[in-house]
């Protein structure tokens, strides 16, 4: 039979369309998600994809593989959740670090809908315990065994943890109302523009520096204004009037709305990231609570 990491894949593909874009969310690399395919069809003595440039569909074979898989994949779930739910021990509680942005804006939701679906299981709600802090931090707090589960951003995976790609999120550049790049028509600037200026930024180590910095590889970048170790105080700092910043759209969307902060678009420069959920050992998240938080989060990301 085929691994239950290979029907997932397949079942990924399906949804997605491609087999890059099923290897993302899967957290494996493309080639690895490739080598999957092609031993399964070896096994089954058919193909199950066909492949263009496009993307890639189903053969007749791979459509009724996926219904079989589905059917596989539930089945495998509720006997994964029932052994966890044997492990009292490692139900009780759950030790999370997390980067700022999921912390504040990300994390509080999924929290709560976890310990809604615990109690409409009849379990009793797990014990979140959080640290927030910057990816790099959760990283560190991961690799040595302080949490059980992280959460962190940035334009890639972190080396050396598993992961699993929960969302994405895009860095928007703000400034106060008052602030001149505020006054333009178009409230555009370009990406050399952006990085001669003085910015208020993030600590060293944080998801959000790091993908900023690598944008602006190659251009002559200003000395920041201010280095502020939270996104809150980031925000005030720009609402002040202290100069620009780039920060998740997630952490600005109140701002944005009420009219404390403006959004300035960047001709030349995207700044998307990554939201991954890292642990330590093991190709799945530790059983019981954490994967049922990562999964949450992840069915949280899709549906919106």
């Amino acid at each position: 039979m085929p691994e239950l990491r290979a029907l997932e894949l397949l079942v990924e593909v399906a949804r997605t369309g491609t087999v890059s874009a099923a290897a993302d969310v899967l957290g494996i690399t493309q080639q690895a998600a490739s080598s999957r395919i092609r031993t399964m069809e070896t096994m089954i003595g058919e193909p199950l994809l066909f492949r263009t440039r496009r993307g890639s569909s189903l053969t007749p074979t791979g459509d009724l593989v996926v219904q079989w898989a589905h059917r596989v994949l539930e089945e495998a779930a509720q006997l994964d959740a029932g052994i966890a739910a044997l492990r009292s021990d490692r139900r009780g509680h759950l030790r999370i670090a997390s980067s700022l942005t999921i912390a504040e804006h990300l994390l509080p939701g999924w929290l709560v809908a976890v310990r809604a679906d615990q109690v409409r299981a009849g379990l009793e709600p797990t014990e979140f315990t959080m640290t927030a802090t910057n990816s790099a931090r959760v990283v560190d707090m991961v690799s040595a065994g302080e949490v059980d589960l992280g959460f962190v951003e940035g334009p890639d995976a972190p080396t050396g943890l598993h992961h699993r790609l929960v969302g994405r999120d895009e860095l928007v550049v703000v400034v106060a109302p008052e602030h001149p790049w505020a006054q333009r028509s178009r409230r555009r600037v370009a990406a050399s523009t952006l990085a001669g200026t003085p910015l208020v930024v993030r600590e060293v180590g944080s998801g959000t520096r790091t993908v900023l910095e690598r944008a602006l590889v190659g251009l002559a970048v200003a000395t920041p204004v201010l280095e502020l170790s939270s996104t809150a105080a980031v925000r005030a700092a720009v609402a002040a009037g202290a100069g620009p910043a780039v920060l998740g759209a997630h952490a600005v969307r109140d701002d944005l709305a009420t009219g404390r902060l403006v959004a300035v678009t960047v001709h030349g420069l995207d700044l998307p990231r990554r939201l991954n959920a890292v642990w330590r050992d093991g190709t799945q998240p530790p059983a019981g609570p954490a994967r049922e938080l990562v999964a949450r989060a992840v069915r949280s990301h899709q549906g919106r």
